[in-house]
């Protein structure tokens, strides 16, 4: 027997058919838009099956208020910053329309929740299209439809008002909302621009080192000639910190937004990573102040609430024979596939409260806190067999609090700490290490692992061999 909290209540259940058991590892292995769509379809052929136009918390059954999240499940118990509130929103919590009435969800046919490897205007197309009016939508268009290999505008604001006949200032609007999607500067007129778009993007969420914006709105040519003697005296600075300025912008600045994902004509990057235009899970921390409570927000896909049809319960007790059977074969799926649901959503909130506990540094601190970690050692821990965490963990992602969005699988990414740390030693070596060195300064930390591992390791955080990483650092000396 075991306890399952549903409707509000906690309930006794007898144990899982083989059925229950079945759909209920389908549905959780399932993308926000498989189980979605496979929602749809079973209303769609279900008479039994009824969703109403009604907003209520998918764990507890209360009502929701019109807009935000459950006022009960969503608030925490203390004001511990250790407690950390797991809760499950429905997916219209998750679209703002700035108040566009001509924009609506139907608006817009590709679902923002899946992952797929798209084109650069494509991607950022889908993340933007819900805020505009239709009017702004071509002005958006034509902006990403004109943007070169490295993600910059290639035209004139001036050709796009002549073309379109729409005043300046609107067409400067909707460029600076697609320079801050995803990649953040996309869109910008020159590389200046695209570096202090993403300045902005990092300042809104960390600290940003002082003369950064400065030095590239006033003197970025100088910068590119590293020209830290010239720089250091004209903001009155010592060298050493103006190379601190520089080495902020080299280290989290790209000049060129597109390149990171999409390359270049000349240069292609094969590999086109999955885009992923809203995570699954979201990591915020309370009023989204560090310090308050962590608060874990998983989104629900379907925007009412399932029920069994009251009319057809009743009309079944009418009906007698085959059509009583077929009926009643109806009412059994569609049970079984809300069942299932609240079993998929309780599995899902157990795993992100025991990731959170364990991952807790990682989250708030990032990649060098990774806790080694395994879907074995979480599966003992909630009682489940490894394949359930598996599949709740497959395909899904999670936003974090510094607005980064990841696979949940990196939870599980045993090398990622490792190779941070190794990135940190790289960066900071007097000359180039081979990995033997590199082997024994991991050593020094208390890292063991074979020069294999650690040439392996390097290669896949893209770092070149000590031989290559010389001729680099002395052809740009």
């Amino acid at each position: 027997m075991q306890l399952a909290r549903t409707q509000g209540q906690y309930q006794t259940q007898s144990p899982m058919t083989s059925a229950h058991i079945a759909q209920t590892m389908t549905l959780l292995y399932m993308t926000s838009i498989e189980l979605q769509q496979t929602i749809d379809l079973e209303l769609s052929k279900n008479p039994a099956l009824e969703l109403i136009n009604e907003r209520r918390c998918p764990m507890c059954g209360r009502k929701l208020p019109p807009e935000g999240p459950c006022l009960i499940c969503s608030q925490p118990k203390t004001m511990d910053p250790d407690e950390t509130i797991v809760f499950i929103s429905p997916k219209d919590d998750f679209f703002t329309f700035s108040g566009n009435t001509s924009s609506s969800f139907e608006d817009y046919s590709e679902d923002p929740f899946s992952s797929t490897n798209l084109d650069l205007p494509t991607y950022v197309l889908r993340q933007i299209a819900p805020e505009l009016a239709l009017d702004e939508r071509e002005i958006a268009a034509m902006i990403l439809t004109n943007l070169d290999d490295d993600g910059l505008l290639s035209i004139n604001i001036a050709e796009i008002c002549r073309y379109l006949h729409v005043p300046p200032s609107k067409v400067e609007d909707v460029l600076l909302r697609i320079q801050r999607c995803e990649p953040i500067g996309v869109g910008a007129r020159n590389v200046k621009e695209a570096l202090l778009a993403q300045i902005d993007h990092i300042s809104e969420t960390s600290e940003v080192p002082d003369y950064v914006k400065q030095v590239v709105s006033e003197d970025f040519d100088l910068l590119s000639k590293h020209g830290f003697s010239e720089l250091a005296r004209k903001y009155r600075i010592t060298v050493p910190k103006m190379k601190n300025v520089s080495d902020f912008i080299s280290d989290n600045l790209n000049p060129f937004p597109a390149r990171a994902n999409w390359g270049t004509v000349r240069n292609p990057n094969d590999s086109k990573p999955d885009v992923f235009n809203q995570p699954d899970v979201l990591i915020y921390y309370l009023n989204n102040k560090p310090g308050n409570p962590l608060i874990i927000e998983i989104i629900m896909p379907s925007r009412g609430t399932l029920r069994i049809n009251p009319l057809f319960k009743k009309a079944i007790k009418e009906q007698t024979g085959e059509k009583h059977e077929e009926w009643k074969k109806d009412i059994d799926k569609a049970s079984l596939l809300i069942k299932c649901i609240q079993q998929r959503n309780n599995t899902m909130q157990q795993l992100m409260s025991r990731l959170a506990a364990i991952q807790k540094s990682f989250i708030m601190q990032g990649e060098m806190h990774l806790e080694p970690l395994t879907r074995a050692q979480i599966a003992e821990e909630l009682e489940v067999h490894e394949s359930t965490i598996s599949r709740a963990v497959a395909n899904k992602t999670v936003q974090l609090p510094n607005k980064k969005i990841i696979p949940m699988s990196m939870f599980f990414d045993r090398s990622l700490a490792v190779r941070t740390i190794l990135k940190d030693i790289i960066s900071n070596e007097p000359h180039p290490y081979n990995d033997t060195e590199l082997q024994a300064q991991l050593e020094s930390q208390g890292i063991s692992i074979a020069r294999r591992t650690v040439a392996k390791y390097r290669a896949m955080e893209g770092i070149l061999p000590a031989h290559l990483r010389r001729i680099e650092k002395f052809a740009t000396a």
